[in-house]
Formats: C-alpha cells, sequence, structure tokens
C-alpha cells in the first residue's frame, strides 16, 4: 500500500475562491486549488510535452473505438470540498458516466495520469498529495510516469479506499492492468524522449570535445 503525509505548496494568489469560481477563471489563467487558494502548477518541459502527448495518442487509439473518451491537462476537477485539480491526462470508460462539455467535472475518471517533473515539490505532489486526493475522489487507476526514472507505476483502487501498486515497469512492452487489449511499448516512448536536445546550458554532446578542459 502506498502511504504517506502531505504538505502543501505555496500560493500563487493570495485570494481565496471556490471550486466555482476556479473553474471560472480563464483557460489561461494557471494553476489548481488547494484548500480554496490558487497554487502554481509545475513548469512543464518539453519532454513533459512529448509523454504526455504520447500516452494520450495510444489511450486514444485504445479507447475511442470502443466508446470511451480521453481528455488533456486544462479539464478541471473537484476532487475534495476545497481542492481542484488538473491531471495530465484523463480517460473515461465507455460504460460509465461521462464529464460535462464544460465546467467543472465533479464526475471521476476512471483512469488520471500525472507525468512527473524533475523538482522536489512537483514530485510530492504527484506522489502524495495528488495520491489521496485522487483516491479520495474515486479514480480507480492512477498512472504515475517518471521520465526522469524512465518508469510507469500503475496504481488501483482497492475496497479500503487506498491505492494499491498494480504494475511497476522501466521498459518492454506491457499489459496495462485494467485496460484489456492496452499494451504499451515504453522502449518505444523513451526512444521518442531520447530525440529531444540538450538542456538549455548543457552543451551537446557533438561540442563537448570543443569545451575547454
Amino acid at each position: 500500500m502506498v502511504q504517506a503525509a502531505a504538505r502543501s505548496p505555496a500560493p500563487a494568489s493570495g485570494r481565496r475562491m471556490s471550486l466555482v469560481e476556479w473553474a471560472a477563471l480563464p483557460e489561461d489563467e494557471p494553476g489548481e486549488l488547494v484548500d480554496g487558494l490558487l497554487v502554481e502548477e509545475e513548469v512543464s518541459g518539453y519532454v513533459h510535452e512529448v509523454v504526455v502527448g504520447w500516452l494520450i495518442h495510444m489511450l486514444r487509439v485504445w479507447i475511442t473505438p470502443r466508446g470511451g473518451l480521453v481528455g488533456g491537462s486544462d479539464a478541471k476537477f473537484a476532487v475534495k470540498a476545497q481542492r481542484g485539480r488538473k491531471p495530465d491526462v484523463t480517460v473515461f470508460f465507455p460504460e460509465n458516466r461521462r464529464p460535462p462539455a464544460r465546467g467543472l467535472v465533479r464526475i471521476p475518471p476512471d483512469i488520471a495520469v500525472e507525468v512527473v517533473s524533475p523538482t522536489p515539490s512537483d514530485g510530492r505532489r504527484d506522489r502524495v498529495e495528488k495520491l489521496r486526493e485522487y483516491a479520495a475522489f474515486g479514480v480507480r487507476w492512477y498512472w504515475i510516469v517518471d521520465p526522469q526514472l524512465r518508469s510507469i507505476e500503475v496504481l488501483e483502487l482497492g475496497a479500503d479506499g487506498r491505492y494499491a501498486h498494480a504494475l511497476d515497469a522501466t521498459d518492454g512492452s506491457i499489459d496495462v492492468p485494467g485496460c484489456e487489449g492496452l499494451r504499451l511499448e515504453l522502449d518505444a516512448l523513451w526512444e521518442e524522449v531520447d530525440q529531444l536536445g540538450a538542456e538549455e546550458g548543457e552543451a551537446p554532446e557533438e561540442d563537448q570535445e570543443s569545451l575547454p578542459r
């Protein structure tokens, strides 16, 4: 079982607001709602976007023909009374209730996915705070994908309201628990990530020899 204590991130705005007010903010207004305060979201790099885009594509190919839905990272979910989150990817299975076309989503998705950013505060948010919140909200499957560790964790919500690990993988071909017929080729994902350039301030490998020693 996964258990840990949670801490709240620093507020991005000093004013308090309700979930309805948060949901009504302009689409380009960043932030999630934590205890009634708007808080900063992680600063996503391109590797984050590549992983999210790859997952959305694979999930859509799998579930769209079955009548399910896949959403991106701007949908706003009311996970608790004063907490609103925007998962990186969400999936609604065809046999279950659907989210509204607009506004706050109060229906838990069947799958919520978070792609972990490299800072400790963002890792804590995905692995501790959101884990508890998604469990309380009733999200059946929670995926945590870490590009730095090149890992995927699939957690399943148990009858006791807590998550247990259903799958941990770093490479190879995996059949995803809870998703009959969905196979993910993790090596293909990491190969796509490897196509990215050097990080800002880091010299490309071909230029290393020309650097002063």
